[in-house]
């Protein structure tokens, strides 16, 4: 990181920024093509869980290649300054990780995947799915290899 003076070196921290991201924008790259697009997931602290329809571009590229990059923000605040056009800026706090993303296909993972996501957004654990929105529905995990926060 170039400005050591914003960088977040707090594990605790960093986890707090991803627990309270609603939006997970999702990095891949094929054939030196990149993609981003933003997903839902859940967290556990070392796996981002993310769920997709069967098929679709996402896949494609995930598929040709699973070294993923993954964004988290929060605490976003625009700060205006009516006479000087350099003078606005945006505060933040922001984490960028890398990982390797693979395909859950056992039943009872891909239901404690599902289980983590919907905990992200409502707090509660143990959601039922039937078997015909599980069949429906792939289910990922990025396995975190690194990861960096930083503040502004």
């Amino acid at each position: 990181m170039r400005r050591r003076d914003k960088e977040i070196q707090d594990r605790a921290e960093i986890d707090q920024i991803i627990d309270a991201a609603l939006v997970c924008r999702l990095g891949l790259c094929q054939d030196g093509v990149p993609y981003v697009v933003p997903i839902s997931f859940g967290y556990d602290g070392q796996r981002i869980y993310f769920h997709g329809a069967v098929e679709g571009t996402k896949i494609d590229y995930m598929t040709a290649n699973p070294r993923v990059c993954v964004e988290f923000e929060g605490d976003v605040r625009l700060t205006a300054d009516e006479r000087n056009a350099c003078g606005w800026s945006i505060s933040y706090r922001s984490v960028i990780g890398h990982g390797i993303v693979a395909e859950i296909t056992d039943p009872d993972a891909k239901l404690c995947a599902l289980n983590q996501i919907m905990k992200h957004y409502s707090g509660q654990e143990n959601w039922a799915f039937d078997s015909g929105q599980l069949g429906r529905t792939r289910t990922w995990s990025i396995a975190i290899e690194s990861v960096a926060g930083k503040h502004s």
